[in-house]
């Protein structure tokens, strides 16, 4: 029997099931599933070494899926191979089309778009918000070339899909880093959701884009087998070449193919059911007919097994002192000055890890001297594993995804004001898992002087949304970590690499005065107690501690003894607080440089639930702020000057001014 018949056969058998299982699901998409069948199964039965009993092994050649909603063909294939699934994997067992015909279900492994995490090991990610695959294939290839691995990766994307600014940071970024063992496949069927997608997406303006990107452009029919089997085999040749170009290939395909009645009206996230599937069904029946004879079989493939994977060990993340680390890189001066940004503290602490283990990996986005990420790019030690992304922080996160899915440990640095063009990107990583540590500098109102275009003011709420939610490991979905000094924040950062989840730091533009020393311990989840007293509880963080200081002496002179909580993570210990607001007669004031939802909500929810008498003032940002020359004008404009705490403070207690 010939590849082709063999490819045909297959590809119609995985139709009919990509049919069946949305059907049973009462949701999905049968039509753009069915544009896929020949492409995954060249893919997934003849091209891809890996192994369905191992679908996450360490070599395997990896698939992924970013347009995820025509995940039922990749799902009717792992159905037929009995690929692996469940979420512990000690107890995983082949899957069979029974389960198919689970998808979508609440209690099924196979999900309504990818996602590892749900139990389908064969992904490394969740995709399904368009645009994110080849992002995360780029931080897989480059994590495959750090472990000086051949496997290879293939990303399958939508025509229209490709209208997505993350698709041309992620062209960009394939070419910027010579990444060639990642192939880009556009499925141009011609077809988004309503309607035709525009001309700026067709087989043909594509092609011209990726040529003048620097490309190596195949464009053939996804329905030939020869056709994709000899683009494939082109891209393996390339790997042997001593230095080969980034290929990617276009597939022109049919929405539907097969079947007329799936060709015929908008089948897009709409299954067929009743007398149309049946009709479906009897035309995939048909196609089969004239394209294999009645012994073409689908058992005729033999899929190459992973090279074996060698021994790894894992070094620990035994950083040494903050005190140790700059004396090492001759700032020892700087400790006797007693004041230093948190955002160079980060940058201290990065490259200490990056001696330590080679699982830390460094990504920057064009703003490295400003984070102090680039003492980690400049490290001859360190450097392979800086990853410069430009202005792209979407592609950034992205890629930071795939890396964490090739066992690194991805720290992520911009401005935390751009941190906030991939909160979607944030969002579908943490879904998948990503081992993400994401710092924001240049945090908050003490920017001063570049207004609030530079200011990161609701990021602490959004990333404090995610603190809420408990991850797929149980533990919450993000930290959110405020370090108000040197001290605090190398100390963090510490902390963040050791934890198995995603983590976000803010860091401070502004030098701050020390607070702590090498003895203090920090935790996710823990907060410090600066100053003890009996009258009323402020909590802070960042850059609002300080501030928040100034205003005890005052306090004290009016005969107000107030209790100063660094409150630097959220979520926080929070029967810890909640001891420290009683013993405070219940008074409560909150104070952050940011918009609100943020420490003052956390607080908030806190104090409710516990079901006591407290009082609660929230102090944070009310307005738009503009820039000023310095912080304490940026902080008198907004009303969170150390004066205005004290006033807040008097206020809440009805002291007289």
């Amino acid at each position: 029997m010939s590849f082709e018949a063999a490819v045909h056969a297959q590809a119609i058998e995985l139709d009919r099931l990509a049919i069946e299982m949305t059907a049973a699901a009462g949701s999905g998409h049968p039509s753009t599933a069915m544009s896929l069948g020949h492409i995954v199964t060249v893919l997934m039965f003849h091209t891809m070494r890996w192994s369905p009993e191992h679908p996450g092994y360490p070599t395997s050649d990896r698939l992924v899926l970013s347009e995820g909603h025509a995940v039922p063909i990749v799902y009717a294939a792992a159905a037929k191979l009995g690929v692996m699934i469940g979420k512990d994997p000690g107890a995983r067992r082949p899957m069979t089309v029974d389960d198919a015909m689970r998808l979508r279900e609440g209690s099924s492994e196979i999900d309504g778009h990818p996602n590892p995490m749900e139990g389908f090991p064969f992904f490394d990610a969740a995709t399904g918000s368009l645009g994110q695959g080849l992002s995360i294939a780029a931080g897989l290839g480059q994590g495959a070339r750090l472990d000086q691995s051949d496997r290879r990766i293939y990303c399958i994307m939508g025509d229209g899909e490709s209208r997505e600014g993350q698709i041309a940071e992620a062209l960009d970024y394939l070419i910027d880093h010579n990444i060639t063992n990642v192939l880009p496949i556009f499925n141009c069927n011609h077809y988004g959701q309503v309607e035709r997608v525009s001309p700026q997406q067709s087989p043909e303006k594509l092609k011209a884009k990726l040529q003048a990107c620097g490309f190596d452009v195949v464009e053939i029919d996804g329905h030939v087998p020869g056709q994709i089997k000899s683009a494939f085999d082109r891209f393996i040749a390339l790997q042997t070449q001593p230095s080969p170009s980034p290929m990617a290939v276009i597939a022109r395909t049919v929405k539907g193919w097969g079947s007329t009645t799936m060709q015929m009206g908008n089948w897009h996230g709409k299954p067929a059911t009743g007398d149309s599937m049946e009709k479906a069904l009897r035309e995939l029946n048909e196609r089969r007919g004239e394209l294999t004879s009645a012994l073409a079989s689908t058992d005729a493939f033999m899929i190459q097994p992973p090279t074996e994977a060698p021994a790894v060990t894992v070094r620990g993340m035994d950083m040494p002192s903050f005190t140790e680390a700059m004396k090492a890189r001759d700032m020892e001066s700087v400790l006797h000055k007693g004041r230093l940004a948190t955002r160079r503290a980060y940058g201290v602490a990065l490259h200490a890890l990056g001696l330590v283990s080679d699982r830390v990996v460094a990504l920057d986005a064009d703003v490295s001297n400003s984070t102090y990420a680039d003492a980690f790019a400049r490290d001859p030690k360190t450097k392979e594993r800086f990853f410069e992304c430009k202005i792209a922080e979407q592609n950034m996160v992205s890629v930071a995804a795939g890396l964490s899915a090739a066992g690194k440990v991805p720290f992520i640095s911009t401005f935390a004001k751009f941190v906030t063009r991939a909160y979607d990107q944030i969002e579908m990583a943490i879904n998948g898992g990503a081992n993400l540590k994401i710092i924001g500098s240049h945090a908050g109102s003490s920017l001063a002087a570049d207004g609030p275009s530079q200011m990161s003011l609701p990021d602490v709420a959004w990333f404090r949304s995610l603190s809420t939610v408990k991850d797929h490991r149980g533990n919450p979905a993000c930290y959110v970590l405020q370090p108000s000094d040197a001290y605090a924040a190398y100390a963090l950062t510490g902390v963040m690499a050791e934890y198995e989840g995603a983590c976000y730091m803010r860091t401070l533009r502004p030098d701050t005065e020390f607070l702590y020393s090498d003895d203090t311990v920090f935790n996710l989840g823990g907060f410090e107690v600066l100053n003890e007293g009996r009258d009323v509880l402020i909590c802070a963080s960042g850059y609002m501690v300080h501030e928040c200081n100034k205003t005890l002496e005052n306090l004290d002179r009016a005969g107000i003894s107030a209790t100063l909580v660094d409150l630097y993570s959220l979520p926080f210990d929070t029967d810890a607080l909640l001891d420290l607001a009683n013993q405070n007669n219940g008074y409560v004031i909150t104070v952050e440089d940011n918009y609100g939802g943020g420490i003052g909500s956390a607080v908030a929810e806190a104090l409710s639930e516990a079901g006591d008498a407290f009082t609660l003032e929230q102090a944070f940002i009310r307005t738009i702020p503009k820039s000023a020359k310095t912080p304490d004008e940026v902080l008198k404009m907004v009303g969170l000057s150390h004066k205005d705490i004290e006033a807040r403070c008097l206020r809440l207690l009805g002291v007289p001014a």
